[in-house]
């Protein structure tokens, strides 16, 4: 064999060997990966029977998705809510299934609009012991709690840097214990997770909220822009499905019965609504 046939045999190889690559890279990703905060009842939290596995109303909305779009989405647990937004965010795994927008986020998220969900973000007191609290202004100069990477939308985030004093933990666990121990006045957190979490921990009638809300954000899909399947294409369907199901009663519909699901999971009967 002379020396352009052999180029020619080598290069017929190497072509057979790539085509198969270049094809299934070419194809569009039907199999993705998500996660979120693993504490955040009713809209997620680990399966008892299966506790590498979340579940609730994002998992739920999320199972709609995918089926209307023919796509198979796992929802994991990968550790605690700093660690699931690192998984995220370099792209180990596809999508957070519910997360606040902010500015810092954009960069490395892609957010599918319109939001499924609105949550409240609240002021947490140890009962019978509140403060005159009317708005944001009211927490300046107390000691306050909250969660590591947590977000209560952008104008209360920079509010909150530029003049409260809060101590981010990473667990909701370890914050509202820090708050019953008197270490801290106050800590904000999602009303409905927070409510999940005091009947968790029996702790129902030693906590209160304060009201108005700090802020109400919207609960988005969000994909990360290192994630292999981030294709414009992928992000228009999920934007016309979600739009579709906002315009409706399901994701109310889902947290609702997810609270229910939760509460009994917890030995009780399950809520009158």
């Amino acid at each position: 064999m002379n020396g352009r046939c052999l180029y020619q045999s080598v290069l017929l190889a190497l072509v057979l060997v790539l085509l198969p690559k270049v094809a299934a890279a070419e194809e569009p990703c039907r199999h993705l990966t998500a996660t979120g905060n693993p504490e955040y009842p009713p809209y997620l939290w680990r399966d008892p029977q299966d506790p590498q596995r979340l579940i609730g109303a994002n998992a739920d909305l999320l199972k709609h998705v995918a089926k209307d779009l023919g796509l198979v989405i796992d929802v994991v647990y990968v550790g605690p809510w700093p660690r699931a937004q690192e998984e995220v965010n370099s792209g180990r795994v596809d999508l957070v299934a519910g997360y606040f927008r902010t500015q810092e986020r954009e960069l490395a998220m892609d957010f599918i609009s319109p939001p499924f969900l609105f949550n409240p973000s609240v002021v947490w007191v140890r009962q019978g012991e509140g403060f005159a609290y009317r708005g944001w202004a009211d927490l300046q100069g107390r000691r306050g709690g909250t969660l590591v990477n947590n977000s209560h939308g952008q104008a209360f985030d920079d509010y909150a840097r530029a003049h409260l004093n809060l101590e981010a933990v990473p667990s909701a666990t370890q914050a509202f214990e820090k708050l019953l121990l008197k270490r801290n006045d106050y800590v904000i957190f999602e009303r409905y997770p927070g409510l999940a979490l005091a009947h968790t921990l029996g702790k129902e009638k030693q906590l209160q909220v304060l009201e108005p809300p700090v802020s109400s954000e919207g609960l988005y899909l969000a994909l990360s822009r290192k994630s292999r399947c981030n294709k414009p294409e992928l992000r228009a369907q999920l934007a016309q499905r979600m739009e579709a199901l906002a315009a409706g009663r399901l994701p109310e519909q889902l947290l609702t019965q997810n609270f229910d699901l939760w509460h009994r999971q917890q030995g009780g009967p399950g809520l009158d609504h």
